[in-house]
């Protein structure tokens, strides 16, 4: 009798500890909406193998040079988006972030089923967790998913990825999110620090109800941004540029960055402009970006031809002059690194921004340093975040707590109950 106690008492406790320790489902914020408005977000992704910079532009469904320029990797080396980017790269992708079924979401981008694909190895595998196999079966209705480990070979899926835009402000400041999985290594702490924001204001994002997160969770990252002020009419409206990156915009006509330290958002022709439109400010000799500087005796007149939007296929500029105490200093702009070849060495991180120690070798644009006109065109939204995160309120933080002090009490419990068997 006393061997039969032996062991039956370790499976019931293998039985208890598989049913109440087992792991809880990964916390995602989710901004709720109720309008057609789209932003511009992005999505933070590591390479699942090497790709050439065409085939991530694929997967995502976004422009190759966009991809490029927004981790400000340098355009103009030869055949760039040929470049094949090694396994384990991170980069932040752009992409629209519109209302879905009154959730923010990405519906713009979609994937080609290949032989051997299922639901979770395409979520998994592919997109890295930033969605689920039951996520991309629930926005597939008509692609007849009978089975998610059999899918036909070629059909498209529409890949619904997650996305917050909280109006593009992160306390009343030009902000732009993204959309981040936590890996095994990661702690909120170690990530407010990598993205230069702090603690609290990640939690206040997220709706965290402690500083605890777990490996698959997909948090919303406040990026201090560069705004525009474009008419509602443009294309382009509400362009947002993380600060350190560069955008391309008015069919790649124009290049807008977001300077180190900035929140002017600065545009110029771009490097690729081939057939565009005028792109001179009327009733001057300045063309877009250009600016001069005449000290007075009364302070500096700034003269400056900026970049007003893209609008019915052309190029709108405007002329501004202005005095100012004194004459502006060169324009910064975000270094730029060449196309990876090797990943940092940093173990399951992110690659560092070109500022950070650890980057990639830098090069200057090769378009012509020129001077700022301090007269930024950004603007300061009006509110900020007030999202939502699915398992992750206050209220379910509270809970788990809760919980866990429950399953120690329990433990107790059953470890006393234990002693008192007789053997």
């Amino acid at each position: 009798m006393a061997n039969k106690n032996r062991f039956t008492i370790p499976i019931f406790l293998l039985y208890f500890l598989a049913t109440f320790l087992s792991p809880t489902t990964s916390k995602s914020t989710i901004e709720p909406c109720s309008n057609s408005d789209t932003c511009s977000a992005l999505v933070g992704y590591t390479l699942y193998t090497d790709l050439k910079v065409s085939e991530v532009a694929s997967l995502f469904s976004v422009d190759p040079i966009s991809l490029l320029l927004s981790n400000s990797i340098d355009i103009s080396y030869p055949d760039v988006e040929n470049h094949i980017l090694p396994s384990q790269l991170f980069l932040k992708i752009p992409i629209p972030c519109s209302c879905v079924d009154g959730i923010r979401k990405s519906s713009s981008t979609s994937y080609k089923t290949r032989p051997s694909d299922t639901l979770a190895s395409i979520a998994a595998g592919i997109y890295g967790n930033l969605i689920s196999a039951d996520q991309i079966k629930e926005a597939n209705p008509d692609a007849d998913i009978t089975d998610p480990s059999v899918l036909n070979v070629g059909t498209k899926l529409n890949i619904p990825l997650p996305c917050t835009c909280f109006n593009n402000s992160d306390n009343n400041l030009p902000a732009i999110y993204m959309s981040y999985v936590v890996k095994p290594v990661d702690t909120l702490s170690g990530i407010a620090a990598r993205y230069v924001t702090t603690l609290t204001d990640l939690m206040n994002v997220n709706q965290l109800g402690s500083p605890a997160i777990k490996e698959g969770d997909i948090l919303a990252i406040p990026l201090s941004a560069c705004a525009s002020n474009f008419p509602t009419s443009a294309s382009d409206y509400g362009l947002f540029v993380p600060n350190g990156s560069y955008a391309l915009t008015a069919s790649h006509c124009v290049q807008c960055s977001c300077g180190p330290g900035s929140r002017n958002l600065y545009c110029m022709p771009a490097s690729l402009a081939v057939s565009c439109s005028s792109m001179q400010c009327r009733n001057s000799n300045l063309m877009l970006g250009n600016v001069t500087a005449q000290q007075s005796s009364a302070g500096c007149n700034v003269t400056s031809c900026s970049y007003g939007g893209f609008v019915n296929g052309s190029i709108v500029t405007w002329l501004s002059t202005s005095l100012q105490p004194r004459c502006p200093g060169s324009q910064q702009f975000p270094l730029l690194i060449a196309p990876p070849t090797v990943v940092p060495d940093l173990l399951f991180a992110p690659a560092p921004s070109p500022s950070e120690s650890g980057g990639f070798p830098t090069t200057n644009p090769k378009s012509p340093v020129v001077p700022s006109s301090g007269a930024g065109i950004g603007f300061p939204p009006a509110n900020g975040p007030t999202g939502s995160a699915s398992g992750s309120s206050g209220a379910s933080a509270l809970m788990n707590d809760l919980s866990s002090f429950s399953v120690v009490l329990t433990l107790g419990l059953v470890f006393k109950f234990i002693l008192s068997i007789p053997l």
